[in-house]
């Protein structure tokens, strides 16, 4: 069995005890026997705390939660998402009072949570790192008054009665009649879809959405931008060719829920050639996720397959 290593930040790894190297963004890999147990230590760099976890039948059934793991086919993909700091503190980052309640953004051990208090009612949400230096600002949707968190590329919204009816990544968005969000992919498209969602003062329902493919990908990863495209929702019929656009509408059940598209690692082509295949990543638990091997066969620039590989 291989399995990978990536960590967000550089760090030292051993196993058993012993030194094998530096893990960060860039992926290294061992081989181990199936059903054994390996003690793994993560030593960051910085003002981080040490992990360590064991490499085991557990962890690739319910790793813990600084870690994702991805299992492809036989071998696996550990990545160390998430390191508590050494010097703990509470910061404050932003707090305001909103229809009665009061909302505080706060970062402790480098995580950062958005805390409200209304009445006897409290709610405590972890963001995502962006929101650090988050800020709050009111504002209405559908006549509505909303409370907006504005982070980095991430929109959280709260309703008038303390709760959170909206949290995504988002580069932009307007508040009006409705709430229009423009979310930008990293894909090889540069995909961006502006979707707009209605309000009634309780739910957030989205009404409508178009995905724009803002750069012709080239030959060499047109298969992934295909995939990318059905993942974001594009025009992925433009990909493939006159027989097979008759059954596009059939592709993203085909394919299932993944949320993500990945290259395979050398080690795949090892062992089924030099063909146009892409990871397609499916989620299995909150950090626990499945990666499933599809390929396409593509004649005069248009897909004329799409299968699985085994």
């Amino acid at each position: 069995m291989r399995i990978y290593f990536l960590s967000e930040r550089t760090a030292a790894l051993k196993l058993n005890g012993a030194y094998l190297g530096l893990i960060d963004s860039f992926e290294r890999f061992i081989d181990v026997e199936k059903g054994g147990k390996i003690l793994a230590e993560i030593l960051p760099d910085g003002d981080a705390l040490p992990l360590s976890f064991f490499i085991d039948d557990q962890l690739f059934s319910s790793p813990p939660d600084f870690l994702d793991v991805y299992l492809c086919g036989g071998d696996a993909v550990v990545y160390v998402s998430r390191f508590e700091r050494r010097t703990r503190e509470l910061k404050v980052v932003a707090q305001t009072s909103f229809r009665g309640g009061q909302y505080t953004l706060f970062l402790t051990d480098g995580r950062v949570y958005l805390n409200g208090e209304r009445g006897t009612d409290c709610s405590l949400h972890e963001l995502p790192r962006c929101c650090e230096n988050a800020s709050f600002k009111e504002s209405n949707i559908g006549g509505f008054p909303v409370l907006l968190v504005e982070g980095a590329g991430y929109l959280a919204i709260i309703s008038e009665d303390g709760r959170r009816v909206f949290f995504n990544p988002a580069e932009s968005w307007q508040c009006g009649n409705k709430l229009t969000v423009t979310v930008n992919f990293n894909t090889c498209a540069r995909c961006r879809a502006i979707c707009t969602f209605g309000y009634d003062g309780k739910t957030m329902t989205l009404e409508g959405s178009r995905t724009e493919e803002r750069v012709p990908p080239t030959d060499d990863v047109l298969h992934f931008a295909f995939f990318e495209s059905v993942l974001t929702r594009g025009n992925f019929a433009a990909y493939l060719c006159d027989d097979l656009k008759k059954n596009a509408d059939a592709l993203p059940e085909f394919l299932g829920g993944f949320v993500d598209v990945s290259i395979p690692y050398k080690k795949f082509y090892d062992e089924h050639g030099d063909i146009r295949a892409a990871g397609l990543v499916y989620p299995q638990s909150k950090n626990l996720f499945t990666v499933k091997y599809f390929a396409v066969d593509i004649e005069n620039g248009k897909i004329t397959n799409v299968y699985e590989v085994g």
